[in-house]
């Protein structure tokens, strides 16, 4: 049933040009090179290292692991990482 549901929200969706990430709550990633990472629609920082930091979203984790990690920026819907990142991962 919950499938039948989120095609309906999909297609609901589609026709008034809704981006997907905002009528799913999906977190939208960009990265830029291997240099900066950015994400929008997260629920906060769960861990933060120089090496890995933990984003909760609506559906589970994302980690970001690297070397040298600042935190550039953090606002109620975007984060940016800057550093040398060398992997993201989807946990849950």
């Amino acid at each position: 049933m919950e499938e039948k549901g989120e095609r309906l929200k999909l297609s609901f969706g589609n026709m008034l040009e809704i981006p997907r990430e905002i009528l799913m709550d999906l977190p939208k990633i960009t990265l830029i090179g291997d240099q900066q990472f950015i994400m929008e629609n997260h629920r906060g920082i769960i861990e933060f290292t120089g090496n890995k930091v933990r984003i909760a979203a609506a559906s589970g984790e994302v980690e970001v692991r690297g070397n040298g990690l600042v935190i550039r920026s953090i606002f109620s819907e975007e984060i940016v990482l800057e550093g040398k990142i060398g992997s993201v991962s989807f946990v849950g």
